[in-house]
């Protein structure tokens, strides 16, 4: 199966095979290639204050926020529990930074309840030189990671060889 029986988008199988395909592609014909990995803020207290079916109520309703904002050729992924990945074809970090922002703006509107809204951070990476689907996943990762750090509800976009 190539795709998360909960959230109906590509699981996290799916996403390493077309990462892997979409980066050699991308190097072979010189294109550009960006990765966005993106999880829902504090969602272990989501599960905590409302349960776990209702925490599967919310990950469904993210996934459908993602699916109304990617373009047709993003491959948005269901990656684990409540993290998400899109690999955007033909696309550059500041690309990826408005699929963010559409996303985030489209989450603010998914209500946890009776006040709380739904957030999320972003580690947002471009194909580098010599990038394999591995470093490229780690750079976005940590990019993820020092958005938790600067106080969550934002992107952060991995610096580039390109400057």
């Amino acid at each position: 199966a190539e795709t998360d029986a909960l959230t109906g988008l590509y699981n996290q199988r799916y996403f390493h095979e077309t990462l892997r395909r979409e980066v050699m592609r991308a190097h072979r014909y010189q294109r550009n290639l960006a990765l966005i990995v993106f999880d829902l803020d504090d969602f272990k207290t989501v599960n905590d204050q409302i349960g776990h079916l209702a925490g599967d109520r919310v990950l469904a309703q993210a996934a459908d926020r993602l699916r109304e904002a990617v373009r047709s050729v993003d491959v948005a992924c269901r990656i684990g529990g409540d993290e998400f990945a899109v690999i955007l074809p033909e696309s550059s970090s500041e690309d990826a930074d408005q699929l963010y922002r559409r996303v985030q703006n489209a989450m603010r509107g998914t209500a946890l309840g009776d006040h709380e809204r739904l957030r999320m951070s972003a580690g947002i990476t471009e194909l580098q030189h010599g990038d394999t689907a591995a470093s490229m996943f780690e750079r976005a990762d940590a990019a993820l990671y020092r958005a938790k750090e600067l106080g969550k509800d934002r992107a952060d976009v991995a610096p580039s060889d390109r400057a």
